[in-house]
Parts: C-alpha cells; structure tokens; sequence
C-alpha cells in the first residue's frame, strides 16, 4: 500500500480501518500499529476494522483498561480483535511485557492485534501494518505501511 491518503471525515477513516480489516485477515501478520497525536482518529479507525469482523459490540479507547478483547462473526466463522492501548504506560518495560501478554493472546486465537502508542514500545514490532494518523486542515491524512515495505512513516516522533 505504502501511500498517504486524505480523510475527509470520521466515516473515511472507518472506511480505512474496514479496508484494512481485509488485509489483516489474509495472508501475513495480523498485527496493526497506529500512531497518531490524540484526538487522530486511532479508535475511529479501529472502529471501522471491528466493523469489518463482524464484531457488534461498541468499540472505545481502551485507555484506561489498557486493552479490549471483542469476538465477532464473518461469513460464518469466529474472529477475534484485541485493541490494545498503551498511552498511559511511560516506561517501556511495562509497555513491551502488555504488549508480550496480549500478543500471545491474539495468536491464540488467531485475533487481529490493534495497538494504539505503539512508540511506547522499546522496539517497533514486525511484522506489521502500521498507519500514522496526521489531523490536517482538510480532515486527516493517513499514511499506510504494509509489512516488509521500506519505512514510510515520518519518525516515530513526528506530530505533523
């Protein structure tokens, strides 16, 4: 995918997050990493790849409980989201042991992993989808890196 893409609006970035819920459930890694200033629409993106799984049940950030677990229906098997936030967690150990506990739990059950802050983390995991969320004067802008592809997102750092 590699590309930037313009959001205009909370439903364009469902509309994203849908699209990529496709991608997730084929072949290769099942882990999305979503970096983004507060307020750039990482929920609502994940709101739109839960959409896309089947999944019924109401997605929020899970900021303060760190990490959701939700189980959905498509075309008649089971799928499983796990949407992880580690915004409050400053210190990178606690960040990468959630981040272990919950991996472990998503390939178990063969769920997509969904994480929120991932600079939080003291190594950028891979295999994985990543998108960086940008708030721009016409919506939002949307940079996507698929797995393998040379880095196409601004530093880790950056907010613009």
């Amino acid at each position: 995918m590699g590309e930037q893409l313009t959001l205009a609006d909370a439903a364009a970035t469902r509309r994203l997050g849908a699209d990529l819920a496709t991608l997730l459930l084929g072949e290769g890694p099942r882990l999305l990493l979503l970096r983004g200033d507060l307020g750039a629409g990482k929920t609502c993106l994940v709101q739109g790849l839960a959409q896309e799984l089947g999944i019924a049940e109401p997605i929020t950030s899970p900021t303060f409980a760190l990490a959701q677990h939700y189980r959905g229906q498509l075309a008649g098997r089971s799928t499983h989201l796990v949407h992880l936030d580690l915004y409050r967690l400053e210190q990178p150990e606690a960040a990468d042991e959630l981040f272990a506990q919950e991996e472990e739990e998503a390939l178990a059950q063969e769920a997509v992993l969904a994480v929120e802050w991932p600079e939080r983390l003291s190594v950028t995991p891979a295999p994985a989808w990543q998108v960086h969320l940008l708030i721009d004067a016409d919506g939002r802008l949307a940079r996507v890196q698929a797995p393998g592809e040379p880095e196409a997102i601004a530093s880790r750092n950056a907010s613009t």
